[in-house]
């Protein structure tokens, strides 16, 4: 399954968009149900669906049906965590084998033994001409190739074992795209297998962002991270002090981008009366600004717009 938060746009919409949920879950009943909260967001539901077409059509019938206004987290899959053969961690984990649905569940990396992720088999139709760049997208997605046979004398079937994490946002748009729109694709479950998994954690001014938490392969921690961090210095508005963007796997940062603050010409006024001024109350002067862009820094909060989070979660 595929699992997604469902925010309302304003908090007082929250018990009409339980309503439309409840009504459309009675003639689905393959969508799992569980209650959500975020600290940006606020209170909301954490959504299992079939697959992405499942979740589309879902968020459709709820603006369309019932007028809601919804905000959507990026989908994410359920992963299994064998943790380690140890009484004390079995009972704070309630078991041997762990499900996470959401990344701000991920377990201590000290308690985990081993990680599995889920795969699919993919089955790619596609002309002769697009073989090199599918087959590089499959790559960079850690696929795996498993058949390549000719269709005909102009179309080529091509079958990978992908990880269901890697193709559930921008896959199939991809494809479409290297192909002029003539490829095909489909999926179908191929179980779990073992993977090298870490949390990514992203942090403002040293304060994790659980939104924006998310498990990769720790060969893209790297890559997700600074990709990450670099959207945020494009999404978040300047404040009125330094906004530090770091990207964590543990305690070891991958990647980290600084928001610089407004700042106010204070010894403006100064080079304008005396044609430029005392140096020495300049010295003063922007000591004490600042000092109070570090005090402000200290106690500031960070407003962020969730239009910001919507963006920087699309890939």
């Amino acid at each position: 399954m595929v699992f997604a938060g469902f925010f309302p746009s304003d908090q007082s919409e929250l018990p009409s968009l339980r309503g439309a949920i409840e009504k459309l879950t009675l003639h689905d009943a393959s969508v799992a149900l569980n209650i959500d909260s975020s600290p940006a967001l606020g209170q909301g539901f954490r959504l299992g669906f079939l697959g992405l077409l499942h979740m589309d059509v879902f968020k459709q019938r709820l603006e369309q049906e019932f007028s809601a206004s919804v905000v959507c987290t990026a989908p994410n899959v359920p992963y299994k965590v064998k943790l380690k053969n140890t009484k004390t961690i079995h009972k704070l984990y309630g078991g041997e084998e762990v499900t996470v649905l959401n990344p701000t569940q991920w377990p201590d990396p000290m308690h985990i033994g081993s990680c599995h992720e889920p795969i699919v088999m993919g089955t790619v139709v596609t002309p002769e001409s697009c073989i090199g760049l599918i087959r590089t997208l499959c790559y960079e997605r850690r696929g795996v190739e498993k058949e390549c046979s000719p269709l005909g004398s102009e179309r080529v079937l091509l079958r990978f074992v992908l990880p269901l994490n890697e193709i559930v946002i921008d896959f199939y748009d991809q494809l479409k795209s290297i192909s002029s729109g003539f490829a095909s694709f489909d999926y179908e479950d191929h179980g779990y297998q073992a993977s090298n998994l870490v949390k990514l954690t992203i942090l403002l001014n040293s304060k994790e962002v659980e939104e924006l938490t998310s498990i990769v392969h720790q060969s893209k921690a790297v890559q997700v991270g600074r990709r990450l961090c670099l959207r945020l210095k494009e999404e978040i508005p300047r404040q009125q002090f330094k906004i530090a963007i770091q990207a964590c796997v543990g305690s070891k940062f991958v990647a980290s981008e600084a928001i610089s603050a407004v700042r106010k010409d204070v010894v403006g006024k100064i080079m304008e009366k005396n044609k430029g001024g005392d140096i020495t109350r300049k010295k003063k002067l922007l000591e004490r600004q600042s000092e109070g862009k570090k005090k402000m820094r200290q106690i500031g909060n960070i407003q962020i717009p969730k239009d910001t989070f919507i963006e920087v979660l699309k890939k």
